[in-house]
């Protein structure tokens, strides 16, 4: 299978690729403003070129630059927006245009889209949310539709937080949590909807295969936790006591409106359509999992 992958370099693209190519298929990374190899973007002029000898058989759009590792300005949240819709919208207008289609669209989306609300479980027939990263979700799932409308089977790909010591939040907390510096965040009952990157590479690959899955899902665990029980999961594994929390005053400092928009706040979300995939998660428990990807 020749596959398509746009964010090779992030933490779910190297998986994902490493895994691809484990299995014999032939992983074509999009190149990122470089006229080099059979498919590239170029950001400046939005323009993606793919090479058209090349049948492509599957596409995986993981691109977006990273929503917290900077405090966010309104030209930090334009890169945001731009970084994954208007990728997105080029790359869907180009695989729709192609003379052969692939089979399969994955594209990253995130649970974000559902917003934050502490009084109910949320699923994927939930309503959006409001805020910036809930409107941020809608508009990124939007701009699939130029290859939905040609027939493209299009998966929605609605991340929720991915454990893997190698990247993402937990290897950004490991180092102070071994130093002692820092326990939960905030109040430490907003809840976290996580799953680890195994069990996110086992649901993408059946995702691939499955042809008759379409729309969106939610890539959870479907066991949320809240920020406090993480925190003493996470010092479990690494045999460190628990700390008192930071309080919420002290992250907004730290963080800025990041803060109050993805870090003090949390959702409830499940899956409903995780089923129709026939998979068993291999990590539905936060302290198991922390424990094994240590």
């Amino acid at each position: 299978m020749n596959v398509l992958l746009a964010g090779a370099s992030g933490l779910i693209g190297k998986a994902i690729k490493a895994e691809l190519i484990r299995a014999g298929n032939t992983v074509y990374p999009l190149i990122r403003n470089k006229r080099l190899g059979p498919c590239f973007y170029m950001q400046e002029n939005n323009e993606i070129f793919l090479d058209s000898s090349i049948h492509l058989d599957a596409v995986i759009n993981l691109a977006g630059v990273n929503i917290s590792e900077r405090r966010w300005s309104h030209t930090v949240k334009d890169q945001i927006i731009q970084s994954r819709v208007q990728t997105t919208s080029t790359l869907s207008t180009a695989l729709a245009s192609l003379e052969k289609k692939p089979d399969v669209y994955l594209s990253a989306s995130a649970i974000g889209y559902y917003g934050t609300d502490s009084n109910s479980t949320l699923c994927e027939s939930s309503p959006a949310g409001n805020d910036f990263l809930a409107r941020l979700a809608v508009g990124w799932e939007r701009a699939t539709e130029p290859a939905k409308a040609e027939g493209i089977r299009t998966c929605l790909l609605r991340f929720g937080l991915v454990l893997s010591p190698g990247g993402g939040m937990v290897k950004n907390l490991l180092l102070p949590f071994r130093l002692g510096c820092v326990g939960p965040i905030g109040s430490g009952l907003q809840m976290l909807s996580w799953v680890s990157l195994d069990d996110t590479i086992s649901v993408m690959k059946e995702l691939l295969e499955n042809k008759e899955f379409n729309g969106a899902i939610n890539i959870v665990s479907g066991q949320p936790v809240s920020s406090q029980q993480f925190a003493k999961a996470l010092s479990g594994s690494i045999k460190r006591p628990a700390l008192p929390r930071i309080p919420a005053r002290a992250v907004r400092v730290m963080f800025g409106e990041v803060a109050d928009a993805a870090l003090l706040v949390g959702a409830e979300v499940k899956s409903e359509r995780m089923s129709e995939l026939g998979i068993k998660l291999q990590h539905t428990d936060i302290q198991e999992c922390l424990t094994d990807i240590m």
